[in-house]
């Protein structure tokens, strides 16, 4: 529940922050942050997990609050223009962490296999960014060539598998392990650049498909 909760804020603020780099008023920053913050969560439930109305939709824990929250601060943030890049890609690098761990553990409770919960971990960790990018007619960091998105996800939300399942250790540490390994792999690929996704090639000059 904490890190669903920080997971929410984390990601809701992304939102703000792309809301009022696009110079939407309070209802659109709202309104986006609260997409962002519960997209994942919304995909993983209602989609894959199927346990009935989505967890965030029924459960009086603070969403809502984390929301308001997010926006508010995304909103504040969002004024240091200059800083605006770096923030964003900190708050949706910890948010993206978070989720990943949370969709592991949501789905491994649900009675999911350990591949098949890490791949939804996976789509929980990047699906409220695919929809903050999308309704904001952005291309999608998931789409992007060349720099690592998906892969640090991955690779925590296997890590993490491996943690609670053969390993059996304790639910909050192992979250706090592949939190950060996570975290730590998406901000140096960001800062390195690193970059292995190749381009699709594009067709050949009158090879385009008929209109």
């Amino acid at each position: 529940m904490v890190l669903d909760l920080a997971a929410t804020f984390l990601f809701g603020i992304t939102g703000a922050l792309a809301a009022v780099q696009r110079g939407y008023d309070y209802v659109g920053v709202f309104s986006l942050t609260l997409v962002t913050a519960l997209g994942g969560g919304l995909i993983r439930d209602g989609v894959f997990l199927q346990n009935g109305p989505a967890f965030a939709v029924v459960s009086q824990r603070g969403y809502v609050p984390m929301v308001i929250i997010a926006s508010i601060v995304g909103a504040r943030l969002g004024t240091h223009v200059e800083r605006f890049r770096k923030t964003f890609l900190i708050f949706d690098a910890l948010g993206m962490s978070a989720y990943g761990v949370v969709g592991v553990q949501a789905s491994l409770v649900a009675g999911l296999e350990p591949i098949p919960a890490a791949i939804v971990g996976v789509i929980n960790a990047t699906g409220g960014g695919l929809l903050r990018d999308v309704l904001t007619r952005q291309e999608p960091l998931l789409f992007k060539p060349g720099q690592y998105y998906v892969l640090p996800s991955l690779i925590g939300c296997s890590l993490l598998i491996v943690l609670l399942v053969p390993l059996h250790v304790p639910t909050m540490t192992a979250g706090i392990i592949a939190l950060s390994l996570t975290f730590v792999l998406r901000m140096v690929a960001v800062i390195f650049d690193l970059r292995s996704t190749p381009v699709a090639p594009s067709p050949a000059p009158g090879c385009e498909p008929d209109q």
